[in-house]
């Protein structure tokens, strides 16, 4: 039988469908009016203020549709998203879903999709309220998260003063590690091979971010999306200071002792490998017996001080010193 052809209204539906927070549940609380009208209402919480953040994720550059799973970039655009909320200290409460996909995806590949953000959804408790839909070539997406964190309690990245300690949460470069193993493997994947649970379902750190913002332990943060050198980078700029890393300490993945691997550096993969998503955050000294070796299960590393001068300097293991090359992700460079 002849699939009917849908309309810009049947997929709307779908995705309503598919995304509709359960009534009476947290999420659907912070969303007065939702999918239906010219626009969403939301209702913000007393003494909290709005977190406001948006994000692309495009076919072609940021996943490929014959090697992504459509659920995964379902959850990957939200949690992305929802990464930036993380860093400033917030909680989620809804998101925004502007989608353009071609006509012969809004069936099977559709449904597996909004099943991939559901879950997201859910997972993270950041309601679907509203967005837009429209046909294109290639699938386009774009995600708006609201979110909220106390009043003054919002950490910055221009916080950072020199003498505070620089740490990390989890380890780096496992999501660049899984984005080559899935280029380079000729087999089909187990679902939710270890390589590449953190580059296809990345869990944004969004109770240590709120639980570094309601201690007020740290002093800056911001998320590692792009790699450590291009975000410690940015942290830096903002704060105008420097930093000085001890590349022992940096925590990094362990490379498979297999053919396929040959050649990976992990240092490198820590260093510049992007998606991550956990957090860089400093801390004051004065408060530095406060942090502990982990939070809720995700190791939290010293890697590192912020310095006076302003300038990022690698401390390799056999004791020399070198600048550090910025060569993280960006969409306008090519990658060294």
């Amino acid at each position: 039988m002849k699939r009917k052809p849908l309309t810009e209204d049947s997929i709307l539906k779908k995705i309503l469908a598919s995304c509709r927070p359960q009534p009476g549940s947290s999420m659907s609380k912070s969303i007065a009016l939702g999918i239906g009208d010219d626009a969403a209402l939301f209702r913000p919480k007393i003494r909290e203020e709005t977190i406001l953040t948006c994000d692309w994720f495009l076919e072609g550059t940021h996943f490929l549709r014959d090697t992504h799973p459509p659920d995964s970039v379902g959850w990957k655009c939200l949690a992305r998203a929802v990464s930036d909320i993380a860093a400033m200290g917030g909680t989620p409460r809804c998101f925004l879903l502007s989608l353009a996909l071609p006509a012969s995806l809004t069936g099977r590949w559709l449904d597996t999709f909004l099943a991939g953000l559901r879950s997201a959804s859910r997972e993270l408790g950041c309601a679907l309220a509203g967005g837009d839909t429209t046909r294109r070539g290639e699938v386009l997406i774009n995600v708006t998260v609201v979110g909220e964190v106390k009043a003054g309690h919002a950490v910055l990245r221009s916080g950072a003063r020199a003498g505070d300690f620089v740490y990390v949460s989890g380890r780096l470069g496992e999501a660049e590690l899984g984005l080559r193993f899935l280029k380079l493997s000729k087999k089909p994947l187990k679902p939710r091979n270890p390589l590449t649970q953190k580059h296809l379902y990345p869990e944004p750190r969004v109770a240590l971010g709120r639980w570094l913002s309601d201690t007020r332990l740290a002093s800056s943060m911001m998320d590692i999306s792009d790699g450590l050198s291009s975000d410690l980078r940015r942290l830096c700029a903002a704060s105008r200071v420097g930093a000085r890393l001890e590349m022992e300490r940096i925590p990094r993945v362990g490379i498979p002792d297999d053919a396929l691997f040959q050649g990976i550096d992990s240092i490198r993969l820590a260093l510049h490998g992007g998606d991550d998503y956990e957090l860089l955050f400093t801390v004051p000294p004065r408060r530095l017996d406060l942090v502990p070796g982990s939070f809720q299960g995700v190791p939290l590393t010293l890697i590192g001080t912020i310095t006076k001068k302003r300038e990022i300097v690698l401390l390799e293991d056999g004791g020399r010193n070198r600048q550090l090359v910025i060569a993280g992700w960006d969409p306008f460079r090519e990658r060294i």
